[in-house]
């Protein structure tokens, strides 16, 4: 998992320090749909076969960072927990999803 909250930490750490006209850009956008992402993924190992996952709401562009931390760790604490199987390939997928969104966000 240590791959994944470092991830997820280091990118929500250079989105707490962007201006507001950076993330007004699509820097938050951005991160909300990471943020999304990352949290289906952990409602899919949490509850599966519960169908569609809940979408995450839209907090302001001031709360992203947060968003995308919290539905990292989640995601983390879901593969922990041994959901899912092929975690270590889960893992890398999220990191590079996390990578991705870092590179689009000019991070």
């Amino acid at each position: 998992m240590t791959p994944l909250l470092a991830a997820v930490d280091t990118f929500a750490d250079r989105l707490r320090t962007l201006p507001q006209s950076r993330l007004s850009r699509g820097a938050a956008a951005e991160a909300l749909a990471l943020a999304r992402e990352l949290a289906a993924r952990a409602q899919r190992i949490e509850e599966p076969g519960r169908g569609e996952p809940r979408e995450m709401p839209e907090a302001g562009m001031f709360a992203v960072a947060d968003q995308v931390a919290v539905a990292g760790h989640d995601l983390a604490e879901a593969l922990a927990a041994g959901g899912g199987g092929a975690t270590g390939v889960q893992v890398a997928e999220a990191v590079g999803l996390i990578e991705e969104a870092a590179r689009r966000c000019g991070l």
